[in-house]
Formats: structure tokens, sequence, C-alpha cells
């Protein structure tokens, strides 16, 4: 990798190809992928940014009306997440922790089904089958042994390393920088690093965990945390999507290919709390925030599109109105979202009927029922 120290991002060793004014950077080792990138590519990504952007704010505000119990934004992140969101090949499988909603975007979780997570609607919120897009995981780094152990199948099942890029398949754990102190995090690297499992670890550093700065979390950079155990990093700039898309690429490829597990760094910020039930201001600066302001993601893409007059001020309008027409479709989705069947949480608890299981689902059924009879004898 090509070591370079950074102004606009203020770390050593980031990859950047793309400067917050809209210039493009050359960079020897990830060009390749980059130069795949047609203008349609380049505007596809600005298109997922601004509406994943607006399915964020619009979590935020029903959020804010009662509509939702909890929103976890992502604001400031969306290049890191769709940067790799659209890395992947279908077949990869990847472990969210509960901020990937441009992930999910990519792999075709619907807005609505996300919203409906938080206002209590759904108790997963999606068949991980149908998108190879597991649940949401709250517990802070378990998601990441959960795909190392699923990379270790992986491996087991002979779907890595064949040289047949439809079928190899790697699995992504997606962690903050703040579930890197959590045991877990440890011990999936230690795992994957003795049986080289096809696992990419991939963190969005976003400077605070919760109300942590990094200073306190870790000595190091986290992306040489994986060095110890085998496991080799890198560090992207996280609100450069050509940068993240190709080092994903570049990395999942590799690791496709049976080179063992590997780890990607991408240095990103939190624009807004933590969740909603967070308040930032309580112990970061302002000026912290303003001066990433300039680093905006979406902003950047706009510029470089600009800049190479390859797109028309009709392009972003277009985009603008989608934005409008998907926010009001996901607003009227939340607040007409019906509840889900009772037996439904029964039914996902195991695979095959369990007696005790349909025991309780009687039991409680029974509970509802005497409400129903109640009524009637008033």
């Amino acid at each position: 990798m090509t070591s370079t120290s950074n102004p606009t991002t203020g770390v050593d060793d980031v990859v950047q190809m793309l400067t917050p004014d809209g210039t493009r950077v050359p960079n020897s080792d990830f060009d390749a992928y980059a130069h795949e990138l047609t203008v349609d590519d380049l505007k596809g990504f600005y298109r997922d940014m601004v509406l994943i952007r607006r399915v964020d704010a619009e979590g935020n505000a029903l959020q804010r009306q009662g509509q939702l119990g909890l929103w976890v934004p992502l604001l400031g992140q969306e290049a890191a997440q769709i940067g790799l969101g659209r890395a992947l090949r279908p077949q990869d499988y990847v472990f969210p922790t509960y901020r990937e909603h441009g992930v999910a975007w990519c792999r075709g979780v619907e807005p609505e089904t996300l919203l409906g997570i938080f206002r209590g609607q759904n108790h997963s919120g999606w068949d991980p089958k149908d998108n190879n897009f597991n649940v949401y995981t709250i517990v802070i780094g378990s998601q990441v042994m959960h795909a190392t152990g699923y990379a270790m199948g992986v491996q087991i099942d002979g779907a890595v390393g064949t040289g047949d890029m439809d079928r190899d398949t790697i699995a992504v754990a997606c962690c903050g920088d703040g579930a890197t102190s959590q045991g877990d995090v440890s011990e999936a690297l230690t795992f994957a690093g003795a049986f080289r499992a096809p696992v990419l670890f991939y963190i969005q550093n976003n400077q605070w965990a919760i109300s942590e700065p990094n200073k306190v979390q870790t000595s190091v950079p986290l992306y040489t945390r994986g060095q110890g155990f085998g496991v080799p990093g890198v560090r992207v700039d996280g609100n450069d999507i050509l940068a993240v898309y190709s080092v994903c690429r570049a990395y999942a490829d590799r690791i496709r290919s049976g080179q063992g597990p590997m780890l990607i760094e991408a240095y990103t910020y939190r624009m807004g709390a933590h969740t909603t039930a967070d308040d930032p201001t309580k112990y970061r600066d302002d000026a912290e925030v303003e001066a990433w302001k300039p680093k905006d993601p979406i902003l950047r893409v706009r510029k470089y599109l600009e800049n190479t007059n390859d797109v028309d001020a009709a392009f972003f309008t277009a985009i603008d109105d989608e934005a409008d027409a998907l926010a009001e479709r996901i607003r009227s989705a939340c607040v007409n979202m019906e509840p889900p069947p009772v037996d439904e949480i029964f039914d996902s608890v195991f695979v095959e009927p369990h007696p005790m299981i349909e025991e309780e689902q009687r039991e409680y059924k029974e509970y509802l029922a005497s409400f129903a009879d109640v009524e009637g004898d008033n």
C-alpha cells in the first residue's frame, strides 16, 4: 500500500482517491478498480448516498414525532457504507451492526423494513437468506464472531479460492471503532487468523464510541489491530466513495481468492448523534463537527461530477425529486404499518415445532382472548 500523509483527513497511511474539493488523486495500489467505473457508476453512487441520507433524515424526524422508538443515524457515513455495499458480490454475506442502513440499501433491504424494526412492528426485519444480509445486531461486537464462524463454514464447504468469482464467497464483519474494544472482536480475529477464514473485518471509525473518543480506546491505529492475529489491514478515507469502493473490491477479491482474512478501517465521522437517545453536544465540541462538514462524502462526488463536465444540473435535480418521493413513501408506510401477527414471534424461535414454545403460544393466545371476553361482557 502506498503510504501517504494526508492533510484532508488528518491521519497518515490513508488511501484517498477523491479529495474534498472533488479532485481525483491517483493511487497505484487501487487505481485499477477505480478505472473500471463509468460515469453512470459514479452517478449511481451519488444517487445511493443522497437517497439513503434522506432515509436517515426521515428516520430521525419520525422518531422525534413519536412514530419510532429509536433511530440510529448514519449521517456522514454514507460513502463508507455505499462503497462497501456496491463492492460486494451477491453470494457474499454481510453481518451488520445496527447502523448499516446504506449497506442494507445496497443488499436490497427496503427502508420501510428498517423503520419497522425501530417502530417495533417486526421482530428482526427480514429473512437473512433473501439478501445475504444478516439481521441487525444490538449486542456490540457479537456479529463479528458470527461472521467469522460463517466464513469458516464457507471454507469447509469449499466455496473460496476456487477461481470461480461467481461462487467464491466472503463474509463481511461490520463494526464500529468502539466495538474493537470488545473481547468478541479479538476472539474473532484469533479464529480468522488461525484458520485463514475468508472474512473481511470492516471497521467504520466514526471517531466516537457513543461518548468516548478514539484516544481513550486505542493507542494504535485501528487498521493495525489485526496484525498480531495475522490479519493485514488498510486505512481508507471513509468519506471518499471512490477509495472505499476500490479498496473494498481489492480486499474482497483477495480474500475470495483464498488469501485469508483482511481488515479495512474506513476513517469517517459521525456527524449526528450516536442514536436519537444521545446528545453529542454533551461530549464533543461544535468546532470538531464544523471541521468535518467540508469533507462531506456526497458533496465531493457532486463536485467531481460537475468538474468533469459529464453531468448537468438536471441530474442532481432529478435525484432530489426522487429523494422527496422516497421520503413521502416511507413516511406513509411507517405511520400506516400494521402490527405483526401474534403467532410470528413464536413461529420464528425454532426451525422445527417445539412443545414448550407451542404451550407458551397457546397460553398467550388464551390470555389475549380473555380481553375480548371482558369487552363482550361490558
